[in-house]
């Protein structure tokens, strides 16, 4: 059940949370893999500037005769269910077991760790249709081979492959540097229409604050408060992360490819300048969502404080009245034997509400 008009339910709320699902204890570089995850499967992609080879792969064995075959080969790993085959392909690749460790432990942040021969890469992924979770993408960059760990099944990457599959971009001569910069691309991309989409839910809810019952945003503006968090969380370490790519001298980047990561890293900064804007328009709609609230309450106390003073008198007059004294002592009441004594407290009564609500027009109370 969601918690507000678009709200996120308390299920997707601790999916967004980063959990370490390494047991304490185990050995470094234990590959220990999530029960609950789908299970491995194993797409490559060779290309050089003449040809492109797409191949699915059921045993790790087959990559073996393509790598020395083919300029660049894209191994895309979908799925990290399958201990075994991610094992094996670290076997024949040669990667880090601590690398290989934090490619099945989803709780990592976007960052860069080099090795001897190789780069690994983490970036965190927006996933379409699944609200504000994000998923770890995990990058191992070698000469000529890049590998691609994905949580599951499906990708933003499509236009990347189309953009290889024709030939028309300078993907097939920019080498296995360039295709890691046009996939961490695709994935700071991503995150693009899930900002404005954000920015028009506030825009949306600063014009209804002003026309209906600001007590019925309050969850919404809640709920938008959270998710500009967890996007911050999540995008935030992109920027050092691309920052080590263009500004550390790595073997494996070329100067050319910088020239792009720069602009990768100009749309990370771009994100992170409207998930702050936003984040403060937040807290100004909340802050004018409670004076709104305030000064509603303000207006129905002045109110319910007004018809109180104007009673008092009156309560005052009904009680003196009410007194039963003997109307045979000398010091009784003529009103009660008078025969307008009646009509005279009634009209006593009028004229003093009469009185006082002049005096709180000339004082502007109302």
């Amino acid at each position: 059940m969601k918690s507000g008009g678009n709200g996120i339910s308390k299920r997707q709320r601790a999916k967004m949370k980063l959990r370490r699902r390494s047991k304490i204890g185990v050995a470094p570089g234990t590959i220990h893999t999530d029960p609950n995850a789908e299970q491995t499967a194993i797409r490559v992609m060779c290309y050089s500037p003449q040809a492109v080879h797409e191949q699915a792969v059921t045993r790790v064995a087959e990559i073996a005769p393509l790598l020395d075959k083919w300029a660049v080969v894209w191994i895309d790993v979908s799925g990290l269910g399958t201990a075994t085959s991610i094992s094996q392909l670290g076997d024949l690749l040669q990667l880090h077991p601590l690398a290989l460790e934090d490619v099945v432990n989803v709780h990592q942040r976007a960052k860069v760790d080099v090795f001897l021969d190789h780069l690994f890469i983490v970036a965190r992924a927006s996933n379409p249709g699944e609200g504000y979770n994000t998923e770890q993408i995990s990058f191992f960059l070698k000469a000529g081979v890049l590998i691609t760990f994905q949580e599951r099944v499906g990708d933003s990457w499509d236009p990347v492959r189309e953009r290889i599959r024709s030939g028309r971009a300078n993907l097939r001569s920019g080498g296995v540097d360039y295709l890691a910069y046009a996939l961490l691309d695709s994935v700071i991309d991503s995150y693009f229409p899930i900002v404005d989409s954000i920015g028009d839910q506030l825009d949306q809810y600063d014009e209804e604050l002003s026309q209906s019952d600001p007590q019925t945003q309050f969850h919404g503006l809640h709920e938008v408060r959270h998710k500009l968090l967890s996007l911050r969380r999540a995008i935030r370490p992109h920027r050092d992360m691309v920052n080590e790519l263009v500004r550390d001298d790595l073997q494996l980047i070329k100067l050319e490819t910088r020239v792009f990561l720069r602009d990768c890293f100009d749309h990370v900064i771009q994100l992170l300048d409207l998930v702050d804007t936003y984040r403060e328009l937040t807290a100004d709609l909340r802050e004018f969502q409670m004076s709104m609230v305030s000064n509603r309450m303000n207006e129905i106390m002045k109110v319910l404080t007004v018809i109180s003073t104007i009673f008092m008198p009156l309560s005052f007059i009904v009680g003196l009245y009410g007194m039963n004294f003997d109307t045979r002592s000398p010091w009784n009441m003529p009103e009660l034997t008078w025969r307008y004594g009646y009509p005279f407290a009634l009209s006593l009564l009028v004229a003093t509400v009469c009185g006082m609500l002049y005096f709180f027009h000339r004082k502007r109370w109302f």
